[in-house]
């Protein structure tokens, strides 16, 4: 795919650059052997037949085929938008999912005939549809979110089901317990697979911790843990033969990634990557095995694992990043929170920077990130720190990497905003630090971490001398759940208010950079529209860079060096100029 935005494919294509007409969203095929890519037509998330000749996409609920004969033809429209679209094994049928506002169907599509049906729809979510190997059924997940207020552990809220391909009949195969683990949560990856010999592969958080499980689709019974102990499965994926998981996760040091292998009849698991880098997503090519790689000079880039890792092509190194540390603190309620320290070579105290990243199911690691976002704030981090910057990475609660508990910890973001405490125990363990300024404290982060740069700032200008929000969220008010009364409604609306920047606005005294483009689909540009008519009111200095047409995750290359050199001079002003404490 070639313009358009990933992420919202179906809306009107980005158009960043401001050009006088916005380019187009494309498919094009091209040749593993080189020569000029062949243009498919308008659409995204394409898929191969099994024979290779034709490809299957989707635009704006429709689905279209393309062939070298015919060309690109409509066979089908749905009333929602398409996703993980899958050919079965004998290229007669797709399977799908119908992704509404509120809930989500899976659907099986006879090419030949274009004859639509939705399997087992509930009041709720379905997805991951996955073909049996013979093509006879498909398996999907089924799941609903828990009603606003209900206690951790409270219900069973999702099962996994089988649809019968030619009949549409389905049956439920099994159904998580109520308890740790009765609350859907997948990977970001492949959520369900279909092994050699009836198995189903799915992730599930029994014990805490996200590992993998097998189960018999004839007998049912009690799920096989094929993974187990303290650390989170990731992404996974089956061998060639299907008699085989590979997957990454982090065992024995929660902030790294490495890839290993499995037999789904059980056995200890073999280590297929390890070493000081980072190894995610791993795809297969043939019997090739391959993987992102990341390391602490090394953006992430394509990699060969056979025994151990070697490069696909060229890879760029900066060879004079600093290693950064693994450390640890405690928050004010005894929180443990794990973070990632850049640390500077220059002699002298000097100002240091809390980074907070976005998601917040995000984790950041210690080298470059595999994601293209946090790569570039690991980049600035970097950059920070060869500047004559201390910088903090805080992986705060309500993130990714240390099991469900850490995950889903109580009273996380409108709810109460406890991932703060992470933070500003973060800013607190700086300030108490001999190399260290602690009247040179500075704050940055996008997204959901552009909301707890802004928090700080509101809260605790005292600490935090200086901010910088790339896109970040300003209020949290929003609607609540119906099943709750009104006086309870009125209650978690206080709840979000306070939880809020917006909340504490009062107290804001430290200047901030405001970073927004406005046509950002995941952060409202309001967001920043309000916080900025607020802080002027009140006098507080601010600073903003905003880039119209942009997305959330900037598209132009140009416009994050564009803000990533503002950040860099806003801080040269209030933080690395402002006079030193002494020592």
């Amino acid at each position: 795919m070639r313009g358009g935005d990933g992420e919202w494919a179906d809306d009107t294509p980005p158009n960043p650059a401001a050009a006088a007409l916005a380019p187009a969203q494309q498919l094009l095929r091209a040749s593993t052997a080189g020569g000029a890519p062949e243009v498919i037509g308008e659409g995204h998330a394409p898929a191969f037949a099994p024979d290779g000749r034709t490809i299957a996409f989707t635009r704006r609920g429709d689905i279209w085929l393309w062939d070298r004969t015919g060309g690109a033809r409509k066979i089908a429209h749905v009333t929602g938008s398409v996703s993980a679209l899958e050919w079965s094994p004998d290229g007669r049928t797709l399977t799908f999912v119908d992704e509404r506002p509120d809930h989500s169907f899976v659907a099986l599509l006879d090419v030949g005939g274009a004859n639509l049906r939705y399997c087992a729809p509930t009041l709720g979510y379905s997805e991951a549809p996955v073909f049996s190997p013979d093509g006879r059924s498909i398996a999907l997940i089924a799941h609903r979110d828990p009603p606003q207020g209900a206690a951790p552990g409270e219900g069973s809220f999702w099962s996994i089901r089988a649809c019968d391909v030619a009949s549409g009949t389905a049956r439920t195969v099994w159904t998580a317990p109520a308890g740790i683990g009765g609350v859907w949560s997948g990977t970001r990856g492949r959520n369900l697979l279909w092994g050699a010999g009836d198995v189903l592969v799915f992730p599930w958080e029994q014990g805490g911790w996200r590992h993998a499980y097998a189960l018999d689709t004839k007998d049912g019974g009690i799920p096989r843990a094929l993974t187990a102990g303290t650390f989170e499965l990731e992404s996974m994926l089956l061998s060639r033969d299907g008699s085989a998981l590979i997957y990454a996760a982090n065992p024995g040091d929660n902030d790294h990634r490495h890839l290993w292998r499995v037999n789904l009849v059980g056995g200890a698991p073999v280590s297929l990557a390890h070493g000081a880098g980072d190894e995610s997503l791993p795809v297969l090519g043939a019997d090739a095995l391959a993987a992102l790689a990341t390391d602490v000079t090394h953006p992430a880039h394509p990699a060969l694992i056979a025994q151990g890792v070697s490069l696909l092509g060229n890879a760029r190194a900066a060879p004079a990043m600093i290693a950064p540390q693994a450390v640890t603190f405690a928050a004010a309620d005894g929180a443990i929170v794990h973070a990632q320290l850049f640390r500077s070579a220059h002699p002298r105290r000097r100002p240091a920077l809390v980074f907070v990243h976005g998601g917040p199911r995000r984790q950041m690691l210690l080298g470059y990130h595999y994601s293209w976002y946090y790569s570039n704030a690991y980049a600035l981090n970097q950059h920070f720190a060869a500047l004559g910057y201390d910088v903090l990475s805080v992986n705060y609660r309500s993130g990714t990497g240390y099991g469900q508990t850490f995950r889903e910890a109580p009273a996380i973001g409108r709810d109460g905003a406890s991932e703060y405490r992470d933070v500003l125990a973060a800013g607190k363990w700086l300030a108490a630090q001999s190399f260290v300024d602690p009247a040179r404290i500075g704050i940055w982060g996008g997204s959901w971490g552009g909301y707890l740069t802004a928090l700080a700032l509101a809260r605790d200008s005292d600490l935090f001398k200086a901010g910088a929000d790339f896109h970040g969220v300003h209020t949290m008010v929003r609607g609540v759940g119906a099943n709750l009364s009104p006086a309870q409604a009125d209650a978690a609306h206080q709840l979000q208010w306070s939880s809020s920047p917006m909340g504490a606005i009062e107290r804001w005294r430290s200047p901030v950079l405001l970073i927004h483009g406005d046509d950002d689909r995941n952060v409202d540009f309001a967001q920043s529209l309000i916080l900025a008519r607020e802080l002027t009111a009140r006098g507080v200095p601010l600073r903003e860079l905003v880039f119209p047409n942009e997305r959330h995750d900037f598209m132009r290359y140009a416009d994050w060096l564009t803000s990533y050199r503002a950040v860099e001079a806003f801080f040269d002003q209030t933080l690395m100029h402002r006079a030193a404490t002494a020592p």
